[in-house]
């Protein structure tokens, strides 16, 4: 019994579901195939009036309306998705049309560096290039760099 349990595993591998994988798309990917497997090409798309002629047990017509679940599930209503197609294809102005050489180079400038503020009520902040030191504000506001982040080490000082 156990070699047949273990022939089994090896003879039917698990399918594998890694991250990046939908395992509702596998599951209705497997059913579809199952029920094409004796028809030539794809099912007829769902509603058209070819499926409509297909007979109420044909497999056709279940893969069909697997296959228009499956793209509604993902894509939403079709006409939606076209019209993000649409303006996502749609040409867009260039940035520096409507602007002077004047203007664009005005807006490269580097903004001046924020200037470092302990607040009141809030932990100490870590101060750049300044490894192992903090800024505290203290009882009146004031700004104090300490080398600790401790609050009450701002009171203290």
């Amino acid at each position: 019994m156990t070699n047949s349990a273990s022939t089994r595993r090896t003879a039917t591998p698990a399918v594998g579901i890694s991250r990046g994988d939908d395992a509702v798309a596998l599951w209705a990917s497997a059913r579809a195939a199952e029920l094409l497997r004796d028809s030539e090409g794809l099912p007829p798309k769902y509603g058209t009036a070819e499926w409509q002629r297909l007979p109420s047990a044909a497999p056709q017509k279940t893969a069909a309306i697997l296959t228009a679940a499956e793209m509604w599930r993902r894509y939403g209503d079709e006409e939606d998705l076209l019209a993000w197609f649409r303006e996502a294809s749609r040409p867009r102005q260039f940035v520096a049309d409507g602007r002077t050489l004047a203007e664009l180079d005005v807006l490269a400038k580097p903004k001046p560096p924020h200037q470092l503020r302990a607040s009141p009520g809030w932990p100490p902040v870590a101060i750049p290039g300044r490894p192992g030191w903090w800024r505290h504000c203290g009882p009146n506001g004031e700004q104090i760099d300490l080398p600790h982040n401790e609050r009450s080490g701002a009171t203290a000082a």
